[in-house]
C-alpha cells in the first residue's frame, strides 16, 4: 500500500501577547496543566534549542475538567489530542493508542525564540515510520493580542478505505490543537492566581518496594485509605492505568468523584498521573508519586499541578469568595488526602519490615 504526505495549515487569534503564546509552546512539560488532552510530557534530552520528548495523551476520550458543569468551557474540545510537537524513555507499557484511551509518541522540537516557532516530528512509540511533521508559529497582533498558526504534514495511505476520512480528520486534529491552545493562553492574565503548585513529603523507615506496591495497588485503596470508598481499575496495558474514584476527602465529607489516566514507572519509583474528570473547583490537575530512596529508607513526595476553574468558586465556596481563599481551600484537601495516603503507605512499608523482623 502507497503512501502520500497531506499537509495542512490554519491559524486562529488568541487574545494573548505573542510572547506568552510562543513561551508556552516552548514549555511542554506544563502542558498537562494547560492542554486537556495531555497526560504527561518528559524531556529525554536538550541542547538549549533542540529538544527529545517524549508525550503521553489521551485519544477517543474527553480531556480534563468536569463533563456534567454546563460551564466548563474545556469541553468543547473533548478528545482533542492537543499538543502537536511534543512526545520520554521509561518502562510504563509501550505507546500507540491503548484501548482507545491513551497514546505516546516521541518527539524531535526545534525552538526558535527568535521568530516564536517551534518546528517538530513526531514519531508513533509502536508504529516507527509513522511520522508527524510540521511547525507552530506565533506572530503578534497588537500588544495583548497575536495570531497562532500550525502547519502539519502526515503521512496518509492512498489506498486506505477511509482515506478521505483521514485527511478530514487530519485537518479536524489542527483545528482542535489550536483550539486548546487559544483557550488557554487566553486566560494568561489570571495564571498566576489560577495556577499552583505544591508537594508533601514524608520519610519512611522501610524498603521503597514496598511503598511503591502501596501506591501502585490502587484498586486496593477502599479497604486501606479513609478517605476512598470506591475505586475502579482498568490496566489493559501494563504500567498504565485508567482509574475511577470516589473520595470523602473534600471539606464537608461530601463523595467526589474523579478519574484519572496513572502511569507506573516501577524501575524509577514513580507514578504520575493526570486527572480527566475533576472536581468542580478544578479545571485541571497532574500530579506524581515519586520515591527517592537512600541507604536506611525513602522519602516520598506526592506533588500536584493544578489550575483552578474561576467560574466555579463563587458558586461551590459561596458567593464574595476569592481566588486566594479558593487557592487555600483546595491546596488544604489535596494535601489532606495525599498526606493521608502517604501515612497509610508509611505504615504498610514499616509494619511489614517489622513482621519480617
Amino acid at each position: 500500500m502507497s503512501s502520500r504526505v497531506h499537509a495542512c495549515e490554519h491559524t486562529v487569534g488568541v487574545a494573548a501577547p505573542a510572547g506568552v503564546v510562543y513561551g508556552m509552546l516552548a514549555d511542554a512539560a506544563r502542558w498537562p496543566v494547560f492542554l486537556p488532552s495531555v497526560v504527561h510530557v518528559e524531556r529525554l534530552d536538550f541542547d538549549g534549542v533542540q529538544e527529545r520528548l517524549r508525550m503521553w495523551e489521551l485519544a477517543g476520550e474527553a480531556g480534563a475538567g468536569n463533563p456534567d458543569n454546563p460551564d466548563n468551557p474545556d469541553n468543547a474540545d473533548a478528545g482533542a489530542g492537543a499538543g502537536a510537537g511534543a512526545g520520554a524513555d521509561a518502562d510504563a507499557g509501550v505507546g500507540g493508542v491503548l484501548g482507545g484511551r491513551v497514546g505516546s509518541w516521541y518527539a524531535r522540537r526545534v525552538l526558535h525564540p527568535d521568530v516564536r516557532a517551534v518546528v517538530f516530528e513526531q514519531e508513533d512509540a509502536v508504529w516507527p515510520g509513522s511520522v508527524t511533521s510540521g511547525v507552530w508559529s506565533v506572530r503578534p497582533a497588537g500588544e495583548a493580542e497575536c495570531v497562532l498558526g500550525l502547519r502539519q504534514e502526515r503521512g496518509l495511505a492512498v489506498a486506505a478505505a477511509d482515506g478521505a476520512g483521514a485527511r478530514r480528520e487530519a485537518e479536524a486534529d489542527v483545528h482542535r490543537r489550536l483550539a486548546q491552545v487559544r483557550r488557554a493562553a487566553g486566560r494568561w492574565e489570571q495564571w498566576d492566581e489560577l495556577l499552583l503548585s505544591f508537594e508533601d513529603r514524608v520519610r519512611i523507615e522501610g524498603p521503597a518496594e514496598l511503598v511503591y506496591d502501596f501506591l501502585y495497588r490502587i484498586g486496593d485503596w477502599p479497604g486501606r485509605v479513609p478517605h476512598v470508598e470506591r475505586t475502579g481499575v482498568c490496566e489493559d496495558v501494563p504500567g498504565i492505568q485508567v482509574v475511577s474514584l470516589d473520595t470523602c476527602a473534600a471539606p464537608g465529607g461530601r463523595t467526589v468523584s474523579t478519574r484519572a489516566v496513572r502511569l507506573c514507572f516501577p524501575h524509577a519509583g514513580r507514578i504520575v498521573y493526570k486527572e480527566t474528570l475533576t472536581p468542580e473547583l478544578v479545571a485541571a490537575h497532574s500530579g506524581e508519586w515519586s520515591l527517592l530512596p537512600d541507604a536506611s529508607g525513602v522519602t516520598v513526595v506526592a506533588a500536584h499541578q493544578v489550575m483552578l476553574r474561576q467560574e466555579a468558586v463563587a458558586r461551590v465556596l459561596g458567593a464574595g469568595t476569592g481566588l486566594l481563599e479558593a487557592r487555600d481551600h483546595v491546596r488544604a484537601w489535596l494535601s489532606r488526602a495525599s498526606t493521608e495516603t502517604l501515612g497509610l503507605a508509611k505504615w504498610h512499608a514499616e509494619s511489614t519490615v517489622r513482621r519480617l523482623r
